[in-house]
């Protein structure tokens, strides 16, 4: 037993967060003489994993809403209620860390009451790392969580809220049954990616996987498929069994579609093989990530890979590194765009290098987000600021909390917990992937909270940068960016780029180009070597035969000459939106 034990990976008790859902059964002996079971789901929080929130509230009947005392009302938590809402379930809210120095309980139930309409008595004041309050939140779910419904008579219906790989199972599916009943060695069907297979293993969460001879109505459990793939298995799919299928699917299943693209690569081009391995491994129990083959002129082989979004790609990335021992190298993330052609075809371009030519293209479409943010009214002109500074258009402003009565209890709260605000943004998702959240929170001192959601596709006046070095485009370092800030961003990446590529024995020009037209220029200019120093004296013609033999050969060296990229530069690309 440690602590933290639902959150198994290094990487969730480093962050704090939760990354992998986890499901646990716990039986719960009341005053009255009566043991009641309840199935608990503790989800993700981060907007990356909304569509597994959502298929685990689906799973439910009521939901914790633990909002900390310190912080109060997060952007995350408004759109988590709302999933809840939508689907009818009883909420619970929770005010956790009451025990802290900077905590401010009574100020955030009055918050949680004036956003929410919860009454007072509603809300658990909870410790969870002193046990303050645990056993009134225990009470509070049997007396206000109602029974699972459903019958055990019925045709069997469970909804896959979260998948694994079991090397010996195959794909265990974690279930919440609606209805009916499941035994082991019985032929199950998943409707929606249409395999049937033999129930290899059924059993609960205690927490750790535990057979148990049948998984009946109201139940959250496991069934192990037997099947390779977990895409076979897809979060939202409905399972039924073959001898007495139910009519129809439960709603709300949908694919999910990376949202995000980058390159990634081996540093050493000798690894190529362990990162291919390493990420099937990394597939098996993460059915979002997807990746192909990619090759770059200057990076080698690789693989292009799609994710959820940022968290993901950088969870990803840190998982290869650590627990495959790969040293490696990701360019620039990118996003999906959807580009018409003149011809009347239409493409997905997730990569610079597939960007067709200006003159071939339409129209371009990009994607746009809805963005909430809620932080301190002291704020809102920084936060306006930033966004537009990022093509973004304001929608809305609402106050979450800002009577006198607030301000009065406020005077010596945190800024966390100021009269605060929720404002609405539409943005385009590339203005978002680089800097935006660093930005966002070194600008309101680490006050704010961001949530997001994809809203449609907008035309768009695209254009691809290119970057030559000494002549040749380093498809590695090529952006697609709006052509507003094609020129800005481009002086500023050969700027950078001028400084990180070593100096060579010739001239090497460094250019940023659209198309044809070369819009920024910097030169790294030769080493000299005094090839006069043996002269001392003499006669000038043979101090002017050296000079012209040395002249000579700097032409033909820049001619056959390679210039070598370092890995520095293909970080400097996600700096240079830094400061733009």
């Amino acid at each position: 037993m440690t602590e933290q034990f639902l959150d198994q990976m290094d990487l969730e008790r480093e962050r704090g967060i939760t990354i992998k859902a986890q499901a646990v059964r716990m039986t719960y002996p009341h005053v009255d003489g009566i043991e009641y079971q309840l199935n608990l789901i503790d989800t993700p929080g981060h907007v990356d994993f909304s569509y597994e929130v959502s298929r685990s509230l689906s799973a439910c009947d009521g939901a914790l809403l633990v909002v900390d005392a310190t912080q109060g009302i997060q952007a995350q938590t408004l759109s988590n209620v709302y999933l809840a809402l939508e689907r009818d379930l009883t909420l619970i809210p929770v005010v956790n860390k009451i025990d802290l120095p900077a905590a401010q309980p009574q100020l955030v139930a009055q918050e949680l009451e004036r956003t929410f309409g919860f009454r007072t008595n509603e809300i658990v004041f909870v410790s969870a790392k002193n046990g303050i309050g645990v056993d009134g939140l225990l009470e509070a779910i049997v007396q206000r969580i109602p029974t699972p419904t459903g019958s055990a008579e019925d045709p069997f219906k469970a909804l896959v809220f979260d998948s694994a790989y079991d090397q010996f199972k195959g794909v265990v599916a974690y279930v919440r049954v609606l209805d009916g009943t499941v035994k082991r060695g019985e032929t199950v069907r998943l409707m929606v990616s249409r395999h049937d297979t033999e129930a290899v293993d059924v059993g609960i969460f205690r927490p750790q996987m535990t057979q148990v001879e049948v998984l009946s109505s109201g139940e959250v459990g496991y069934i192990a498929t037997g099947l390779k793939d977990v895409r076979e298995v897809p979060v939202g799919d409905t399972v039924t069994k073959v001898s007495m299928p139910t009519a129809e699917a439960l709603p709300g299943y949908r694919i999910q579609k990376p949202m995000v693209f980058a390159g990634v690569y081996p540093a050493d081009g000798e690894s190529y093989a362990q990162l291919g391995e390493a990420l099937k491994k990394l597939q098996l129990n993460d059915a979002a990530l997807r990746f192909e083959k990619e090759n770059s002129f200057a990076l080698g082989f690789g693989y292009r890979c799609g994710f959820l979004g940022m968290l993901h790609m950088e969870i990803v990335q840190e998982r290869l590194e650590r627990e495959h021992g790969l040293n490696l190298l990701a360019t620039a993330p990118s996003v999906a765009y959807q580009v018409q052609l003149t011809d009347g075809s239409e493409i997905v371009v997730d990569s610079p290098a597939k960007f067709p030519s200006g003159q071939a293209i339409e129209k371009v479409m990009e994607p746009w987000l809805e963005v909430s943010i809620v932080a301190p009214n002291r704020y809102i002109g920084t936060i306006m600021e930033l966004v537009t500074g990022k093509r973004g258009e304001f929608k809305r402003l609402e106050y979450l909390q800002g009577d006198a009565e607030t301000a009065a209890l406020s005077r010596n709260s945190p800024p966390s917990l100021l009269v605060r605000v929720s404002m609405e943004f539409s943005i385009p998702l590339s203005e978002v992937l680089l800097d935006f959240y660093d930005q966002l929170k070194s600008r309101t001192q680490g006050y704010a909270s961001m949530d997001y959601d994809f809203a449609d596709d907008r035309i768009a006046n695209l254009v691809k940068l290119d970057v030559l070095v000494n002549g040749l485009s380093v498809d590695a370092l090529s952006l697609i960016l709006h052509k507003d800030q094609a020129y800005y961003q481009g002086r500023m990446l050969v700027a950078q780029l001028r400084k990180l590529i070593p100096r060579q024995l010739f001239d090497v020009p460094v250019q940023a180009s659209v198309g044809n037209r070369i819009i920024a220029r910097e030169t790294i200019r030769a080493l000299r070597k005094n090839v006069l120093a043996k002269c001392y004296g003499g006669d000038v013609t043979r101090k002017r035969k050296l000079l012209e033999k040395q002249a000579e050969g700097k032409k033909r060296l820049k001619r056959i000459g390679q210039v070598e990229v370092p890995q520095e530069a293909f970080l400097a690309i996600l700096n240079v939106g830094k400061h733009a």
